[in-house]
């Protein structure tokens, strides 16, 4: 068993779900236990500068600089420690399956749980690899302890490889799963002058572009009387939420788009007849067409103001974060190509696409440090058919490292 594997297998034994009812940061108190443990792993190999901030739970440290690398540019890598709230982190039973072969792999017989490469195809390209997955309880974790465990791994062998690099900044992070975990990092405590979040899935994964995201809450006033003298009177206000959601592109929805196709995500929908809300995602990777949807969702809340009655339908939207590209490709494509670079050196054929999703990266990039995305080998995040590949997780530690001494 490698190192990466052995810290990944010890990592994902420890509970870090946060919690989208929160009102506490972190949003539990569970995932200090991990951030306690990488601390004091980091002080006893040697890493320089490692602080755990105990009250908003960040790990920080830095991988001293070697052979003249003193001069070179700071590069840094951060991973999440939380897990999503979205399935159970605790009592995870990791299972290997060696040397897959191409078929279902059964998960839990008692509950007739099966992975299969008829539901997810992307299994086919791991025939004859190492597969973790779960038992069909819980979720796995590789999001993002995989990406911890390869930070960790690459952090132990540049501290006794004798390998050449500039200074390497590390740090883990809570609660990215629910959004503004990042909100509190300290960058100029981190020290970097560009970093790469280790959280992306399958090998080869390269990312620096996300949507830019915005959230809507709509809600709705309607005009209760007694059914019974109700002609001409009733304003029902279930009904017009059902009717703003009928006014939207039916065919821009995330069940019907990919790749650079941005969306409308009717998250919940309730009420009754005196009042409704509605609350939405809103996605798409350029920001005109971003800016665009958001305006397509007031004018409909203002033709229904119309038909209905002036503020009737209240419309609040705000911004959640932006597709950091407009950061990474003015000065600093050079982290794209490098990582490209360093994958292929390592025999792994780089996968550039955009994040359909968002990505603590996104705001680092703003906040003035550029970070881009890479894979960790995993797949079917947030559920429990999520699996990683092992030789995957090699692959990962050995581009950190390479990626540190490319600098």
């Amino acid at each position: 068993m490698t190192d990466v594997i052995e810290k990944f297998l010890r990592y994902i034994a420890v509970d870090t779900q946060s919690s989208e009812e929160s009102e506490t940061f972190p949003s539990t108190e569970k995932q200090k236990n991990l951030a306690r443990m990488l601390y004091d792993e980091l002080c006893e190999m040697g890493a320089a500068d490692v602080y755990f901030n105990e009250r908003d739970c960040f790990v920080y440290a830095k991988i001293p600089a070697a052979d003249g690398g003193e001069s070179a540019r700071r590069l840094g890598f951060i991973a999440h420690m939380d897990t999503s709230p979205e399935a159970s982190g605790s009592g995870v039973k990791a299972r290997f399956v060696e040397n897959y072969d191409g078929g279902d792999i059964l998960l839990n017989a008692e509950k007739n749980i099966t992975l299969s490469p008829a539901q997810f195809p992307e299994l086919a390209a791991y025939r004859g690899k190492t597969l973790i997955v779960t038992d069909g309880t819980t979720l796995l974790g590789a999001d993002d302890k995989a990406g911890v465990a390869e930070i960790m791994a690459a952090a132990q062998r540049l501290l006794t490889s004798g390998l050449p690099h500039g200074e390497i900044c590390i740090a883990f992070t809570p609660d990215e799963e629910i959004g503004g975990g990042i909100d509190k990092f300290d960058i100029e405590h981190f020290g970097a002058d560009a970093a790469y979040t280790i959280d992306g899935g399958g090998l080869g994964e390269l990312e620096f572009e996300n949507f830019n995201a915005a959230s809507a809450h709509i809600t709705i006033t309607g005009l209760n009387v007694h059914t019974g003298e109700a002609k001409g009177k009733m304003i029902n206000a279930a009904q017009l939420a059902a009717e703003y959601e009928m006014l939207l592109p039916a065919a821009e929805k995330p069940e019907h788009t990919e790749g650079y196709e941005g969306f409308f995500h009717l998250l919940s929908i309730s009420g009754d007849t005196s009042r409704a809300e509605l609350k939405y995602l809103i996605r798409d990777h350029d920001r005109a067409k971003f800016e665009s949807r958001k305006e397509l969702m007031r004018r409909t809340a203002d033709l229904l103001n119309a038909k209905y009655g002036k503020g009737r339908v209240q419309i609040e939207i705000s911004d959640t974060y932006y597709n950091m590209r407009e950061k990474i490709e003015p000065q600093n494509m050079f982290l794209i190509e490098n990582a490209a670079e360093c994958m292929k050196e390592l025999g792994v054929q780089p996968k550039i696409q955009p994040i359909r999703g968002g990505t603590d990266g996104a705001n680092l990039s703003f906040r003035g440090l550029p970070c881009p995305n890479l894979f960790t080998g995993g797949h079917n995040y947030h559920g429990v058919y999520e699996y990683v590949c092992a030789e995957s997780m090699e692959l990962a530690a050995e581009l950190i490292v390479k990626l540190a001494c490319k600098g």
